[in-house]
């Protein structure tokens, strides 16, 4: 199986809710957008942002309250966010959305963000499978929108400054170019989010209890510091 065709086979009750969740969501893309891909990417990048921060959010949180390591899992879904919020910046720099879309996107991420909250707060490995097949279905999309360049019926034109910076793609490259580089991402995100749910299949806690490590912290702090703590004078009446 190749990785633009890669698909995690729904297992059990939790696997068939986010399939179906999923699903549900393109549904209403397909009916929306139909082939119109730039605006499409606008809209359904703007909620893509959401599930890293919230997810990044709640583990940043979770390591705090338990005191435990996070094993790079705030790291990866608050950068997952940044990637998502530049796939925007520069959908936005060659599409400009309308005013209905503008509200859409406000609508749109205002439910979803409360939606997934509540779904990480309580599942979050359903959480993590849902945007694992969420990002199944970016790449299925941004397969079909390099499909539509391809046949001359979306304008390959020079791919914005934005871009470029972000991606380092050559200073002539096209919107051919940004849409694999944004699909790449995708695949990236769908993998480690289907990570993320057979991590805590396997573990239900992710992260390492740091009270069940040797302690890194010296006994004594002062002298870990070069500093040295002064004789006590003995008294007689002391042993």
């Amino acid at each position: 199986m190749s990785d633009l065709t890669r698909h995690h086979a729904a297992k059990g009750v939790s696997d068939r809710i986010a399939l179906g969740i999923t699903k549900l969501l393109r549904f209403f893309a397909d009916t929306f957008f139909a082939h119109r891909y730039g605006h499409r990417a606008i809209v359904l990048e703007t909620v893509a942002g959401v599930p890293g921060m919230v997810g990044g959010m709640m583990q940043h949180l979770k390591s705090l309250r338990r005191m435990r390591d996070d094993d790079g899992w705030i790291r990866e879904l608050i950068d997952e966010a940044e990637n998502e919020r530049m796939h925007l910046m520069a959908f936005v720099a060659l599409f400009k959305p309308n005013a209905f879309e503008r509200f859409l996107v406000l609508l749109a991420q205002g439910v979803f963000w409360n939606f997934y909250f509540v779904l990480y707060l309580f599942a979050p490995r359903t959480a993590h499978r849902t945007i694992g097949y969420f990002e199944e279905e970016a790449v299925i999309s941004y397969t079909q929108f390099l499909a539509e360049i391809d046949a001359g019926r979306i304008d390959n034109g020079p791919a914005p400054e934005i871009a470029i910076t972000y991606w380092k793609m050559a200073p002539d490259a096209r919107l051919r170019d940004l849409v694999i580089a944004v699909r790449a991402d995708e695949m990236k995100h769908r993998d480690v989010n289907h990570g993320f749910a057979a991590k805590l299949d396997a573990t239900r806690t992710p992260g390492r209890n740091l009270e069940n490590e040797p302690s890194t912290l010296p006994a004594n702090p002062r002298e870990h510091r070069g500093e040295t703590r002064p004789a006590l004078a003995r008294t007689s009446a002391g042993p």
